[in-house]
């Protein structure tokens, strides 16, 4: 049981992670600064990629 929940929680913890790595919102050294911030910041940091990385202007 314990496994089992050690399993879910890193999934939960790796999840913005993933999301961030296969998107294609962002790229290059704003992809890694995002991922860093994600790694410190956790999932604040991820809320904030989730609303400010969409917009972007081509």
């Amino acid at each position: 049981m314990d496994l089992i929940f050690l399993a879910i929680c890193a999934l939960v913890w790796l999840l913005p992670l993933i999301i961030i790595s296969r998107s294609s919102a962002t790229s290059g050294q704003e992809k890694m600064a995002w991922i860093l911030a994600v790694l410190f910041i956790s999932w604040g940091a991820f809320i904030f990629y989730l609303l400010l990385a969409p917009i972007r202007k081509d």
